[in-house]
């Protein structure tokens, strides 16, 4: 599907292995761009200093986007202007790559806190607003999606500058993608259908999907064994 621009928008790693992803990548013939987690994730209990070093070397080592994820504890003690500052300086970090901001939705309390959160990642730079690490109890749901989505919006309609949205972690269908699309459609429009204003985490998708383009092509689905992530 390559050779028909059907690709992931990126290779997402942890820092230590940037470098080994982008060579593989490259001895390929693959122009993906290597993603990486980097600011403490996924728990976000790191120093500042040691989050931003963190940027700074998965971006030294070839990494073209940087997956940041916030301080819960910013959010849950209503420290916003804490916030503001933690994901600008992440942003500064990042340099010229492009950065998604990690919220954590399922563990910053109410829907108000998700709202506050998604307007202060991007008034402090975040090219990508995205739910969760995945590694939550609860992670990317419809309700939380449209709480963000309207603060996009929001952001869109008093800014004229768009922000991406990714909905990620526990995305495990392709009839889930279908309806996430389906909901960035209605709310933030056709415009932002574009793997440059959204993406979804699809670690736990890639079976699925595979299974699915097996029985449009054969009419049957696959066996277990026929499969490489069956």
């Amino acid at each position: 599907m390559h050779d028909k621009g059907i690709t992931a928008a990126a290779v997402c790693v942890y820092p230590a292995r940037v470098s080994d992803a982008v060579d593989t990548l490259k001895a390929a013939g693959c122009n993906i761009p290597v993603a990486s987690v980097a600011a403490g994730f996924p728990a976000g209990q790191t120093p500042l200093e040691t989050k931003l070093a963190e940027i700074r070397l998965a971006v030294e080592y070839g990494a073209r986007e940087i997956d940041i994820v916030i301080s819960r504890s910013l959010v849950l003690t209503g420290q916003w202007e804490g916030l503001y500052e933690e994901i600008r300086l992440c942003r500064a970090a990042c340099g010229d790559a492009h950065m998604k901001t990690i919220l954590a939705t399922g563990e910053l309390g109410s829907f108000a806190n998700v709202y506050k959160a998604s307007m202060i990642a991007m008034m402090a730079g975040s090219d990508f607003i995205k739910t969760s690490t995945g590694k939550e109890v609860e992670n990317a749901t419809f309700p939380v999606g449209i709480v963000m989505m309207r603060a996009i919006k929001e952001y869109y309609w008093q800014t004229g500058y768009k922000v991406g949205f990714k909905p990620a972690g526990g995305i495990r269908t392709a009839k889930e993608a279908i309806t996430w699309l389906m909901l960035v459609k209605e709310e933030l429009g056709v415009e932002w259908l574009t793997p440059e204003l959204f993406r979804l985490g699809a670690s736990s998708l890639l079976g699925d999907i595979e299974q699915q383009i097996f029985y449009h092509v054969t009419g049957s689905y696959p066996l277990q064994h026929e499969l490489a992530m069956a």
